[in-house]
């Protein structure tokens, strides 16, 4: 994002790359990805995740090996309650004993999401959302003075209004038509575009179909 900047998406699971520093979440096959993009991996600076469900976190486990053998450079984890412990959880069940020795390559710094702060010079906003039992943390970024929306996973709840008022750019699951459990259906999502026409939406998360400003895997957008 910012002006004439890109940013890369993915259709099916929760991995957006802003600006090639700023990760939003990282559902696998992260690390693959960023190659065929010619993203470096090191270059990020921040996660931002959303939940912890797999599709939004299986693309971390060989993204921290990568950056741990590789860039050594310093990572911070933004999440919701609990983010080092579960984050932590999975690398251990994905290394076994030898993270506790890797993870000695890789300053990670994690981060619990409050209502608002300051990560690697992004300013953000959550908002809560409604999705499975653990919910979901929608997160405003400020980005060269811009706002960009990014909403994870949701039912079609008011606090989605709320997450994406007001915001340049919004990306935003739509799963598929009809009325998908625990997530947002296309007419829904429309919908939503339709309350603010002043918002450039971009759909992902699409398990079925396609729909007006559906994104498609590794697509890179000049915005």
């Amino acid at each position: 994002m910012g002006t004439g900047a890109a940013f890369s998406l993915e259709r099916y699971n929760g991995a957006v790359v802003v600006n090639d520093r700023i990760l939003l979440d990282g559902g696998a096959p992260l690390l693959p990805h960023l190659h065929r993009l010619g993203i470096d991996p090191g270059g990020i600076e921040v996660v931002f995740l959303s939940h912890f469900h797999g599709d939004h976190t299986l693309g971390l486990p060989t993204y921290v090996l990568h950056r741990a053998f590789i860039s050594k450079t310093p990572l911070t984890i933004v999440g919701p309650a609990g983010v080092e412990e579960r984050l932590e959880r999975l690398f251990e069940c994905s290394w076994g004993a030898s993270w506790a020795e890797m993870r000695t390559f890789l300053p990670i710094t994690y981060v619990e999401a409050g209502e608002k702060g300051s990560v690697a010079g992004v300013e953000y906003e959550t908002v809560q959302l409604k999705h499975g039992l653990e919910g979901c943390t929608g997160y405003r970024l400020r980005i060269d003075d811009r706002l960009l929306a990014y909403s994870g996973d949701t039912e079609p709840t008011p606090p989605l209004d709320t997450l994406v008022a007001g915001c340049e750019l919004a990306i935003v699951e739509a799963t598929g038509p009809g009325d998908p459990f625990s997530h947002l259906g296309w007419e829904q999502a429309l919908a939503l575009r339709d309350r603010h026409p002043g918002t450039r939406f971009f759909y992902n998360h699409i398990y079925e179909g396609t729909i007006d400003g559906a994104v498609s895997d590794l697509q890179v957008v000049d915005a």
